[in-house]
């Protein structure tokens, strides 16, 4: 494991700019994942509490649910299976900002004390709209929070990598010296547990750019990814890029999920088809 500062990830990043390739995160919900998304070139692994969910065959939305502690969860999955794994790439730890229950401040210093380089805002109020979203906010548990954090994270020298979901959420985020934006188009479609119905590249091309200008007008320098909705596969990721000024893609079920769920359903079907040898 290799921890870097704020400043050596960013080094690293517009040094594979440089190449002329793009920035390319995975989110890790295993340790098998984390090795081969590393050996496959990742240029930083992310670790979500929707991961331990999603590879155990479950919704990514069950990282929204109060089905256990996400804070908790993404802790533990990073120090025991993610950042004894990975040798050379950064190490992002997603921390929900809007838990009432924890000092941000002391949460930051064990995720940094644990050996990872960066933070990110998830699970995330900016997924949520309508009568809920409104009552979260109301009563002190809304996006700001994770605008707030992030801001903390920045002066502690913490690489920061932030979703936003519109032009002001991403203006906030850049605002509160956000490193990296995560352009969130929705939840990732396709395979068994994906979303079925998703708005199409031109839709989705068009948020992104909102979300990229918002954040750029604030701050040039800023890097910004792509992620989720029909940007599942790297011919979705190339279809985006043509058309929007962002520096790469963040992938979580297309990274990890989709590949696991053609994979092992594929070679199974293989086994199965063997047959008995009946002379």
């Amino acid at each position: 494991m290799k921890q870097y500062t704020r400043e050596q990830v960013l080094e690293r990043l517009n040094a594979k700019l440089a190449t002329g390739h793009i920035i390319v995160s995975a989110g890790a919900g295993t340790g098998i994942s984390a090795k081969f998304e590393e050996e496959g070139g990742a240029d930083f692994i992310m670790v979500f509490n929707s991961g331990r969910y999603r590879m155990h065959g479950l919704g990514s939305l069950s990282g929204w649910m109060a089905y256990g502690d996400a804070n908790a969860i993404t802790l533990d999955m990073g120090e025991r299976q993610i950042l004894p794994i990975v040798k050379e790439a950064p190490v992002i730890c997603s921390v929900n900002g809007t838990d009432p229950t924890r000092v941000m401040t002391v949460f930051l210093r064990q995720i940094r004390d644990a050996g990872f380089s960066g933070v990110n805002n998830f699970p995330t109020i900016g997924m949520i709209d309508g009568n809920f979203r409104a009552a979260l906010e109301d009563t002190g548990m809304g996006y700001d929070k994770e605008v707030a954090v992030t801001a903390l994270a920045h002066d502690m020298g913490l690489f920061t990598t932030a979703y936003a979901f519109n032009g002001e959420e991403a203006r906030q985020m850049a605002q509160a010296g956000c490193d990296c934006l995560l352009a969130h188009v929705g939840l990732t479609a396709g395979g068994a547990i994906g979303a079925s119905e998703t708005m199409g590249h031109d839709e989705a091309a068009d948020r992104t750019r909102e979300m990229a200008q918002a954040a750029k007008a604030v701050n040039p320098d800023i890097l910004v990814l792509c992620h989720g909705g029909p940007i599942s596969s790297p011919t979705d990721v190339e279809e985006i890029v043509k058309r929007v000024p962002v520096h790469g893609f963040v992938g979580a079920s297309s990274m990890e999920r989709l590949p696991v769920e053609v994979g092992i359903r594929g070679k199974t079907a293989e086994f199965v088809a063997i047959k008995l040898d009946q002379s």
